[in-house]
C-alpha cells in the first residue's frame, strides 16, 4: 500500500447521479485532485478498487466526486464507508526539510544520545506546528515539530532524531 495514501472517506450519497461525498483528510484538496484521473477504493481489508473520476467539487472539509460506473443513488450507497485513495506519484514535491504525515508515521525515534523513544504512532496539528507522537510500549512521548526538537529525519533508514527539552 505504499503506493497509495488516504485522502477520504466516503461518508454519504450525493445527487441522484451516483454522486458521493468524501470526508477530506486532505489540507490543500485544490492541489491533488485536479491532477487525479482516477480513485482507488477499499472497503476495511478488501482489495482497492480502480475507479475512473469524472467530476469533483470541492468543499470545506470535503469534497464531492462522482466515478464512472456509479451512476445512481443505489450504486452510491453501495460505497458508504469505503477509504478513498490517492497513488502517491500525484503528490507535489515538498520542500528541503518538510514532510508529509505519511513519510513520519511508522518511523523509529531517537535521541540524540542514541536512547530509542519508540516510534511515530499519529502527528496532529496544534496550531503552530505539528505534534507527533511517539509510543514504546506503554510509554508515550508527545514531540513538537520544532526544530529545536527535531534534529534530523533520515527517510533512507526510517530515522528521526530528536533532543528532550526540559519538560519532555
Amino acid at each position: 500500500m505504499s503506493e497509495f495514501f488516504e485522502i477520504g472517506k466516503i461518508v454519504k450519497t450525493h445527487g441522484l447521479h451516483g454522486g458521493v461525498k468524501v470526508k477530506s483528510y486532505l489540507t490543500d484538496p485544490g492541489s491533488i485532485l485536479p491532477r487525479l484521473e482516477a480513485v482507488h477504493l477499499q472497503r476495511e481489508e478488501t482489495d482497492m478498487q480502480r475507479c475512473l473520476l469524472t467530476r469533483y467539487q470541492l468543499g470545506s472539509g470535503f469534497f464531492f466526486m462522482e466515478m464512472e460506473g456509479c451512476c445512481d443513488s443505489q450504486a452510491a450507497a453501495s460505497l458508504l464507508g469505503c477509504r478513498v485513495y490517492a497513488p502517491v506519484d500525484k503528490l507535489a514535491a515538498l520542500p528541503e526539510g518538510e514532510y508529509y504525515w505519511r513519510e513520519l508515521i511508522g518511523m523509529d525515534v531517537i535521541t540524540e544520545e542514541g536512547v530509542s523513544l519508540g516510534k511515530i504512532r499519529e502527528i496532529f496539528s496544534a496550531g503552530s506546528n505539528d505534534v507527533y507522537v511517539c509510543k514504546n510500549g506503554e510509554e508515550e512521548k508527545l514531540l513538537p515539530a520544532s526544530e529545536d526538537v527535531i534534529r534530523k529525519v533520515d527517510r533512507v533508514n526510517n530515522i528521526m532524531t530528536v533532543r528532550l527539552l526540559e519538560g519532555l
